[in-house]
């Protein structure tokens, strides 16, 4: 049968799946049917409940598979293929897409990617925030080597974004990869890490690195204004790059100057750059932090909506938790982070440094209300493991230190390798933000696994939950937009933000990134707690028409791609 159904009947539509839970079958099979030469298809998708990516209401079809690609979309007759999904009941929709994801090397450590597979992602957009781990400047390069021989037994084997994406190739990987190119590793490149604006050759060297990022298969540019060195970037500087990205069709991502107290003045900043550039503006991971900020999300969400009226290509993406995450650093001023790591570290053990650093670490605990709102999440030391899944206050007592004292020490002996989770922000400005027609969703995470290195600590759940927490408690649960609506952002417009052709939708001639789940069982597992945890209620993940989640269990296939839409058009 083929034909539109209404809203009501897509979230009763899975009785059929009910059934066979009740009959002790734990999900839909992959049934082998006969000699794979003498079929139409290689693969079959049978009854599924279809939301398309195009925004419009879901329907029952058949969906034939050959090769990489969706052949068929609408009924098929039985026997048309070797392999088939018993979807009855279940519903169907393209891959996610990240808008904003932070996975790069992670993907060399365990290329199954498994936290963003098990929710559906499908494809990325990695190295957000003004950096990533491709491009690596010569400055902190044998750092950067020994953290992640330290970290990940990992041997560093490539210095820019063209030498990671052919190990990358060599690895594979489970889902589709593309990255953005970091403004602060450009910038380090080309002039260092100081602050200081760049002298005309270097700016011209800034622009000559972009282009051949982009040439090598970056998708755009990030920056990240509340980190060094992008913090010391003025708007002028990120505009001549910018329009280097506008030419290539590209996207600028910024993680704004400011989130919390200067969050309109940072928008305006934002919305100026793409102005004068003409860019493809995204604003990642939307936020109004902090309680004395809270009320600003009106006046916010009317300057989005005024530049897109203008004419500006203006975009968000946002996770669905009141909590961020960033590196324990990020509380300390910007003087004191300017340089290098090492630079750091040498400032927080200068006695002389001190009340200057208290006072700023004062000003920011009275934003956040008090020092139990910040919860250490990772380490990479035995010493302090402790300290993982406590608030700093908790974490301080258990070392009989005071706050400053603690946070100090921590950074020290962690080599500033310390994580955080900071819940600032209000759940109704959230629901509305996510809501939002200009605003997608992105993990602003990275691909873990409950195993191996990328198993450690208690990170936030939205490396895993993300997308199922879209679907099951805001969809489903909240019902702040109709499914289809929802969908449509997290995968057709997605794509098209990013050029990614022929993806991001169910429909013949596209790529088979799809997932099959349970509208009325999604939802994500992952906890504060207990973070390593996958979600429920996805059988099925596709990935270039290959399964690699099978009855929610991951199988080993890595279908995976390097999307360069850019590379690939000039």
């Amino acid at each position: 049968m083929s034909g539109k159904i209404t809203r009501r009947e897509f979230m009763k539509g899975t009785a059929a799946a009910a059934a066979a839970a009740a009959a002790g079958l734990s999900g839909p099979g992959l049934l082998l049917k006969g000699d794979s030469s003498k079929k139409e298809f290689d693969l079959v998708i049978k009854g599924a409940l279809i939301c398309d990516g195009s925004g419009r209401p879901g329907f029952e079809a058949d969906i034939g598979i050959n090769g990489e690609m969706i052949s068929a979309v609408g009924p098929i007759p039985e026997g048309q293929s070797a392999a088939v999904v018993e979807a009855k009941g279940l519903a169907v929709s393209p891959g996610f897409i990240d808008m904003h994801a932070h996975t790069d090397v992670e993907l060399l450590v365990n290329p199954k990617a498994e936290s963003s597979i098990h929710q559906g992602i499908t494809t990325i957009v990695s190295g957000n925030c003004g950096s990533s781990g491709c491009t690596i400047p010569s400055q902190v390069y044998e750092e950067a080597a020994a953290n992640l021989k330290e970290v990940y037994n990992l041997e560093l084997t490539w210095r820019d974004m063209k030498g990671f994406m052919s190990r990358l190739e060599v690895r594979g990987a489970a889902l589709n990869y593309s990255t953005l190119v970091g403004h602060g590793d450009i910038r380090g490149s080309a002039m260092g890490y100081g602050d200081r604006p760049p002298s005309a050759e270097e700016l011209d060297k800034m622009r000559s690195l972009l282009r051949q990022n982009l040439l090598d298969g970056a998708v755009g540019l990030s920056s990240g204004l509340e980190y060094t060195p992008g913090s010391f970037a003025r708007p002028e500087e990120l505009a001549a790059l910018c329009r280097v990205v506008a030419e290539k069709g590209g996207v600028y991502a910024t993680h704004m100057r400011d989130e919390g107290d200067r969050l309109l003045e940072s928008l305006d900043e934002s919305i100026g750059v793409a102005r004068e550039s003409g860019v493809s503006l995204e604003i990642s991971h939307f936020k109004v932090a902090y309680p004395r900020n809270w009320s600003k999300i009106d006046e916010a969400l009317a300057r989005i909506e005024a530049a897109r009226k203008e004419g500006l290509k203006i975009f968000c993406d946002r996770y669905p938790y009141i909590a961020g995450a960033t590196s324990l650093s990020f509380y300390f001023p910007a003087w004191a982070r300017e340089g290098t790591n090492a630079d750091f570290l040498k400032r927080l053990e200068d006695s002389s440094l001190e009340p200057k650093l208290r006072e700023h670490l004062a000003e920011a605990e009275k934003k956040l209300g008090s020092w139990d709102k910040v919860v250490i999440s990772d380490v990479v030391s035995a010493k302090n493991k402790f300290a993982e899944g406590k608030n700093i206050l908790e974490a301080a007592a258990a070392a009989g230190k005071e706050p400053y004292i603690f946070m100090r020490d921590i950074l020290i002996e962690e080599k500033g390798r310390v994580g955080m989770v900071i819940f600032m922000m209000k759940e109704e400005n959230l629901k509305r933000i996510l809501a939002h027609p200009l605003v997608s969703v992105g993990t602003d995470g990275s691909s873990l696994a409950p195993y191996g290195p990328l198993g450690q600590g208690k990170p936030h759940p939205r490396h895993y939950g993300t997308f199922p927490r879209v679907l099951g408690k805001y969809i489903r649960q909240e019902k702040i937009l109709p499914w289809e609506t929802m969908i449509r952002k997290m995968t057709s417009v997605a794509a098209e933000k990013f050029h990614f052709e022929k993806r991001g939708l169910v429909k013949k001639g596209c790529f088979a990134d799809l997932i099959v789940f349970n509208p009325d069982s999604v939802l994500d597992k992952s906890t504060w707690v207990e973070p390593h945890r996958y979600p429920a209620g996805i059988d099925y993940v596709l990935v270039n028409g290959q399964v690699v989640v099978e009855r929610g269990e991951h199988t080993g296939r890595l279908p995976g791609k390097i999307l360069k839409p850019l590379a690939a058009g000039s």
